[in-house]
């Protein structure tokens, strides 16, 4: 066992732990829509959920797809990249204050770009509210799909729209500062806790890498691990910025086992 995760074993009431989902507790697939958290990481959750003070999933997905992949209501829910939250066990999900009167500025944008044009590229959209995502994951021809995904980039950002590059998706966002990091850091603040540990294997993750290490320095938080997830299509950066690097959503998995108090 890694030397971090006996640290945070030591005192699982004043510790949060924090995960992403696709890439990290749920194996990248060629259909977003099919993606799911085995159930043995499920069970790994649950467990970590009854020892620790708070234990997090934070998506680029809505909080309720989220949910419906991992399948537990006693986490913590952050969607969206922190444009969503939902704390354990509630019955509803909020909006971060920060969107008011921008829920629709994507989606308005979205709607003025060719269907057609979307076809012939193999571009598949995804409607996530104050969030529009372009994949093209699977595409015939990706080169020609990530070309016309930047020919929408520019428009985006000449109306005023924040563009996201992640692993073959781009999303269009209002410009407003909510990131992973952010959400995080409420998860943290909220919590009141003095550890934190969060897995990622994507750009949108090293968000959340820094804003815990901010935490630290400002003296907020005691200990942070970041636990890097590599994969051939992950940045350099996840593996260049992470504590602890794993290989895949499996060593991951086993990172996450680690971190169960004897006897769970």
């Amino acid at each position: 066992m890694p030397g971090p995760i006996k640290l945070l074993r030591a005192d699982p009431a004043a510790t949060a732990i924090l995960t992403d989902v696709d890439g990290a507790i749920a194996p990248i697939v060629d259909d977003p829509a099919a993606a799911a958290v085995p159930a043995p990481v499920r069970d790994t959750l649950a467990g970590l959920a009854a020892a620790y003070r708070l234990v997090g999933c934070v998506s680029g997905r809505r909080v309720e797809q989220a949910m419906r992949m991992v399948g537990l209501s006693q986490l913590a829910y952050a969607g969206n990249h922190g444009f969503e939250i939902r704390e354990p066990g509630a019955d509803e999900t909020g909006f971060a204050p920060e969107l008011a009167g921008l829920e629709d500025e994507a989606a308005s944008l979205l709607r003025t770009v060719d269907p057609e044009f979307l076809r012939a590229a193999d571009l598949r959209t995804e409607d996530k509210g104050p969030i529009q995502a372009l994949h093209w994951r699977g595409a015939i021809d990706p080169e020609m799909a990530e070309q016309a995904a930047r020919d929408i980039a520019v428009r985006a950002e000449a109306a005023g729209l924040h563009t996201h590059w992640g692993r073959m998706v781009l999303e269009l966002r209002p410009q407003v500062e909510l990131s992973k990091g952010t959400a995080v850091t409420a998860l943290v603040r909220g919590a009141g806790v003095r550890a934190a540990f969060y897995g990622g294997d994507d750009a949108t993750d090293l968000d959340a890498f820094r804003a815990l290490r901010a935490l630290r320095e400002a003296g907020e938080l005691d200990t942070v691990v970041c636990v890097g997830i590599s994969s051939a299509e992950g940045p350099q950066a996840i593996v260049d910025e992470a504590d602890l690097v794993v290989d895949g959503p499996s060593g991951y998995a086993a990172v996450l086992a680690d971190l169960l108090p004897a006897g769970t």
